[in-house]
């Protein structure tokens, strides 16, 4: 199984962006420890980031061509404003998971409409960074 892991606008900047939300764990801990249960559930994994919307859609297209059995995505901001990710993981047809470290729905109203979602087969928000663990156990499972 290949499971591709992407993650949105400022997530790289995991450790420095508001540790009071995000914790002080950086981008390539968060990898290391999706790397580490990826191993243990016999799944391979790849790791795609960008701040560029397109880019992002350019991605889940290419999970199509390359044959990835699911996607673990946090769309970060894209999440409240994206209609073009939504339809790309809809045009794709890959299973998909969304995942949010901190809990969209307990900030600023804005946060609590999520496109992606419709297209996702879960939803995993809140639990830190070992959301992208759960996640990654749905797709596995």
């Amino acid at each position: 199984m290949k499971i591709l892991v992407i993650n949105g606008p400022n997530m790289n900047m995991l450790g420095i962006r508001q540790p009071e939300i995000y914790g002080s764990a950086t981008y390539e801990d968060l990898k290391a420890m999706v790397r580490e249960e990826a191993a243990r559930l016999h799944v391979e994994v790849d790791f795609f980031q960008s701040n560029h919307e397109g880019a992002l859609v350019d991605a889940i297209q290419q999970a199509y061509f390359d044959h990835v059995d699911g996607i673990v995505i946090n769309p970060a901001a894209y999440t409240h404003t994206s209609v073009a990710l939504l339809d790309a993981v809809k045009a794709v047809g890959i299973p998909t998971v969304e995942v949010h470290v901190s809990d969209p729905d307990s900030r600023e109203e804005f946060r609590h409409v999520s496109y992606i979602r419709a297209a996702c087969v879960g939803t995993v928000r809140g639990h830190g960074l070992p959301g992208y663990l759960e996640a990654l156990r749905l797709l596995a499972g």
